[in-house]
């Protein structure tokens, strides 16, 4: 076996434990085992922050081994249910209805009834200056017009975290005030506080229109003046990841896709819009603390996990976590996830400079990318188009990611 077999084999086997810990920590049980490891009587000035990671951890994978395997076995595929359909709506559909379906694209109100006609887009993500001198009946009657005119179903879209990201909330037509962030709401109420706000979130904006909010973040951030630390929950590893199980669950009892950001973890990186965030820690951290969260969400039935442009060095050194198939394939293989991978939006400055000329989009699709984030459709949709045409993708590689597509447009019902 050599040196990469064995990596990769380690890997998958360390991630395995990790999620027996998570199960048992969603059931309560493990929660008392680390209170117990925490409570050990070891003098406190003797233990590394290495060492804490180490002793917490440990006993508890030591138990679990043959638990997490029998996880490995069961796993199924999120969306299986509903291939059979996903596969007969495909073998009908066109290359160019096929590409289109790709791509979630920055909304614009003018021309969009075309394109979806010619151009057929997965979705629309909206932005504040969407619902700017809109109310609640305007912005529906709009989208549902949309939503009518797309034969395969549009994911409408819409970045409502609460606190400093709030779309629809930052106008008075839509809410009395914005929506408090998960910090500031878990800090007065807990996990009871979280899930009501969750409710309340996911009626408003099924209200009018929306069927996803790219949300929970599910990154662990601690420094006070780093770029996530007002978006992220504030709390510990494990904290957040029953934060992220419970909100997942709610939100899908609700109808309203989640999205699991920003995979592998965003830490305390700088802000990828304006240039690159390079992270140096180990992989051994993200195993420890920054998967949690996500391997937590996807036992409770995440549908869709967004990738970072961050560069993770310990994973892949040379690309943007959301153009990295090293990434994605811990996300596939490692941490078992198969619903909906997409990519943060492609215009961002963190990606330009890593890309083959020019082709964000095509290197995206070739990480193993279901879905692109895209504030430029048509030149990215030709990337691929010609890539493709080129033999540089394969069809079935298009054709794995939008059947993936349709199935989860199937099991939300966005497509009949």
């Amino acid at each position: 076996m050599d040196k990469e077999q064995s990596e990769k084999k380690h890997n998958s086997l360390t991630t395995l434990i990790i999620l027996a810990v998570i199960l048992c920590v969603s059931v309560g049980m493990e929660l008392w085992v680390i209170h117990r490891v925490q409570s050990s009587s070891e003098p406190e000035d003797l233990i590394t922050d290495k060492d804490q990671q180490e002793r917490d951890v440990t006993p508890i994978i030591a138990s679990m081994h043959d638990r997490a395997t029998t996880v490995a076995k069961e796993y199924q595929e999120l969306f299986s249910n509903y291939y059979g359909q996903a596969e007969a709506l495909l073998q009908s559909m066109t290359l160019n209805e096929k590409i289109g379906q790709l791509f979630l694209v920055r909304f614009h109100d003018d021309g969009a009834m075309e394109e979806i006609k010619n151009d057929h887009p997965g979705g629309y993500i909206l932005f504040s200056k969407d619902f700017a001198n809109e109310t609640k009946g305007s912005i529906l009657e709009k989208l549902q017009r949309l939503q009518n005119a797309s034969k395969l179903g549009l994911i409408l879209a819409v970045d409502e975290e609460g606190g400093s990201v709030v779309r629809v909330s930052a106008y008075p037509e839509f809410r009395a005030d914005r929506f408090a962030s998960p910090r500031t709401i878990y800090d007065s109420g807990q996990l009871p506080a979280i899930l009501t706000d969750s409710a309340e979130k996911s009626a408003l904006l099924k209200s009018i229109g929306l069927n996803m909010n790219l949300a929970p973040v599910a990154d662990i951030s601690i420094d006070p003046m780093a770029f996530m630390y007002d978006r992220s929950l504030g709390q510990d590893a494990q904290t957040t990841a029953a934060y992220v199980s419970q909100l997942i669950r709610a939100m899908n009892d609700d109808g309203m896709i989640s999205v699991m950001k920003h995979f592998p973890g965003y830490g305390d990186n700088a802000d990828t819009h304006t240039g690159i965030a390079v992270d140096e820690r180990s992989y051994e951290t993200f195993q420890t603390a920054d998967f949690l969260p996500f391997i937590s969400g996807i036992q409770a039935d995440a549908p869709c996990i967004l990738v970072s442009h961050t560069i993770v060095t310990s994973m892949d050194p040379n690309h943007p976590a959301s153009l990295s198939k090293q990434v994605h394939n811990i996300l596939r293989e490692n941490l078992h996830f198969s619903g909906i991978i997409m990519t943060d939006d492609l215009n961002m400055d963190a990606v330009k400079t890593y890309v083959d000329n020019g082709e964000a989009a095509v290197q995206a699709i070739l990480a193993g990318n279901d879905m692109i984030i895209t504030s430029d459709f048509q030149a990215n949709k030709k990337e691929i188009l010609n890539a493709v045409n080129e033999g540089r993708i394969s069809e079935a590689q298009i054709d794995q990611a939008v059947k993936r597509l349709l199935a989860w447009k199937y099991s939300y019902h966005i497509i009949e």
